[in-house]
């Protein structure tokens, strides 16, 4: 098996611009080794536009944003290998693969950059009570029965989770002659963008019950009716508050998780909050030469936030294959407070920030009237106002070369949600 510089996990959004970036920055060996037969991910089956607004300032349905960066691949001349399973990563980053033309292979990169997306929650993680009839599919499983198969999962539908699948299907399904009853939704705001709540559910009528669940289901052969709960503070069903669904298709949007099996094998020190590698400045994991980026590392809102940062961790990796090893003159962890739930990145190198960072942020509940500011050395070095936070919605901060030079020594980093001064 050829050898390369840098082997990438992954075909989808974060793969395909992390291998473009890599390449562009001098380290033309790089390949693409991607378990499905053909490059673009899950964008292949998102057919809805809303993608590319800021990274080609146009609207792009999924498929036409992925044939951008694929032929920038293929432009590229960067090597791929479609239909192949990645078996294992070992601490050295020997790649071990295989697939029907080569067998069971290893390869033997400078560099890894891990991009392998995430999947759905799966109902056997949501405890619902009831049988197992057919009808009930994650969110992302229908969408790739109607847009890619062309079939209709059912007709009387119920959607549980808010989550941007959730609701793209909620419009998909009913602009397909399905009759969409309700999404519930477990927390008290929804887990998607605002943008998609307006355009998918109150554009088709379609009620969003906040603080429900689904408490029990009806049918053995095949899924006959749900039944809906109001949940109380501590997330438990309210007795009394139950009502029964009639519908022959239940879809769950109930979050989404990175893809890691392999990280966590190879003793990649992962982030508890994310589900992702905790990553440095560069998107370096704790295993040197090792990268990772997109929603391997932490789920995303926007396929352009995924591409931007993947382009990074592939600049990062070319220099990392270039320069040789790494070097780190200091270490700091950022701290967070206020109802930041993470950061990524959570290491940071103030040294080793070449122009500038985008540190991307979730907060734990809504939010109204605050800032996002940035303590460093217990003193505020910035700060952004935020009329409204949502957990659904991520949040991010640039730090400047310039900020971090101006000071003596950086002690401490601390980012937090506080109330605005100017209101």
């Amino acid at each position: 098996m050829k050898s390369y510089d840098i082997a990438i996990i992954g075909g989808g959004p974060a793969g395909l611009a992390a291998a473009a970036a890599a390449y562009d920055a001098g380290v033309k060996s790089v390949v693409i080794i991607e378990r499905e037969d053909s490059l673009g991910g899950i964008l292949n089956q998102c057919i809805h536009p809303g993608f590319g607004l800021h990274t080609f300032k146009q609207e792009l349905t999924g498929p036409e944003y992925a044939a951008r960066f694929i032929e920038k691949i293929e432009r590229r001349g960067i090597d791929t290998l479609l239909s192949t399973m990645v078996l294992s990563i070992a601490a050295d980053k020997s790649v071990t693969a295989m697939n029907r033309t080569d067998g069971v292979f290893t390869i033997r990169p400078k560099a890894v950059i891990l991009c392998m997306g995430c999947r759905e929650r799966s109902r056997g993680a949501l405890n619902i009570p009831g049988y197992r009839p057919a009808g009930i599919y994650s969110a992302g499983t229908a969408q790739k029965l109607v847009n890619i198969m062309g079939y209709m999962p059912g007709r009387e539908v119920v959607i549980l989770g808010s989550g941007d699948i959730g609701l793209i299907m909620a419009r998909r399904m009913t602009l397909e002659g399905a009759h969409v009853k309700l999404v519930a939704e477990l927390m008290p705001y929804s887990g998607g963008l605002k943008r998609n709540i307006v355009q998918c559910l109150d554009d088709f009528d379609i009620p969003l019950k906040l603080s429900h669940t689904v408490v029990d289901i009806h049918g053995r052969e095949r899924l006959e009716g749900v039944t809906i709960a109001a949940v109380g503070p501590d997330l438990k069903p309210i007795a009394g508050s139950e009502e029964y669904y009639p519908c022959d298709t239940l879809l769950l949007s109930c979050g989404l998780i990175p893809e890691n099996e392999l990280s966590r094998a190879m003793g990649v020190r992962m982030n508890a909050v994310t589900g992702g590698p905790v990553v440095n400045e560069a998107l370096e994991t704790e295993v040197e030469g090792v990268f990772s980026a997109g929603n391997a590392l932490h789920v995303h809102d926007l396929v352009d936030h995924v591409s931007e940062e993947a382009a990074a961790a592939g600049r990062n990796a070319a220099h990392y294959v270039i320069n040789g090893e790494s070097t780190h003159a200091e270490r700091i962890e950022i701290e967070l407070a206020g109802g930041v739930r993470y950061a990524v990145p959570s290491i940071i190198d103030p040294s080793a920030i070449a122009q500038s960072i985008t540190v991307r942020m979730r907060v734990a509940g809504i939010m109204k009237n605050k800032q996002l500011s940035v303590y460093i050395n217990g003193q505020r070095a910035l700060s952004r106002p935020r009329p409204v936070m949502t957990p659904g919605e991520m949040e991010q901060i640039v730090l400047t070369k310039k900020l971090m030079d101006s000071y003596e020594s950086i002690n401490s980093i601390l980012i937090c949600a506080e109330d605005r001064e100017d209101k």
